[in-house]
């Protein structure tokens, strides 16, 4: 099937959160409820549709462990979209969100849009981590959020195409607004390739060749 966007996602945080789980339920539609630890990274794709638009979201899983961190960062690059997760029911997963955020905010594209994910809703009973907690530390973060399910699919979908809608979103605004100060450009998406080689000015048009060439 062909598409007008690809979207780079990467999936973050501790192992045993079950980034492996949310990746193949979003792609798949199953849960495997025993999953090897991930090594390096794992890779999946799937087609969204965003405001009658068809993009392939291109879907990184890395491994949580430390001794993979250096791996994991390499794979920042060119990120679209990021879900940053947590297991409801680990209250350690939670407390070193702060740990991924900030190795994410360091090596990725500075307007990437990130999800916090606290998974394993279904398994409320257990919970060690408040909804209200989750909610306060991606207001603080300036992060999207969602409680989720990778077992019963509960949010998966949304939390891919929420992510994937706010990114697109803000690239059409950019690219308006880059036209619209550039009436005689054929295309932004052409100007701004042409000005990757050096005749870049303002910090505006550095973002906005950012999320077209990162795309």
């Amino acid at each position: 099937m062909s598409y007008d966007y690809l979207f780079k996602y990467i999936i973050i945080g501790d192992t045993g959160v079950g980034k492996s789980c949310l990746l193949l339920q979003f792609t798949d539609k199953r849960f495997q409820p025993v999953h090897d630890l991930t090594i390096g990274v794992e890779f999946g794709a799937r087609m969204v549709t965003i405001d009658g638009r068809p993009i392939k979201l291109q879907i990184w899983d890395t491994a949580g462990q430390e001794s993979f961190r250096s791996i994991t960062r390499s794979y920042y690059r060119g990120a679209a979209g990021a879900l940053l997760v947590y297991d409801i029911t680990r209250r350690e997963t939670f407390n070193h969100l702060a740990s991924w955020l900030e190795d994410a905010r360091q090596h990725a594209n500075p307007n990437m849009t990130i999800i916090l994910i606290g998974n394993k809703s279904d398994l409320a009973h257990r919970r060690a981590v408040s909804k209200e907690e989750g909610e306060q530390f991606a207001k603080e973060n300036g992060l999207l959020f969602l409680e989720a399910s990778a077992r019963t699919a509960q949010n998966v979908e949304e939390a891919f195409t929420r992510t994937a809608a706010r990114y697109f979103r803000r690239y059409r605004k950019v690219s308006l607004m880059y036209r619209t100060s550039h009436p005689a450009s054929k295309s932004a998406m052409y100007v701004l390739r042409a000005q990757e080689v050096g005749e870049m000015g303002c910090c505006s048009k550095r973002w906005m060749l950012q999320l077209i060439v990162d795309i």
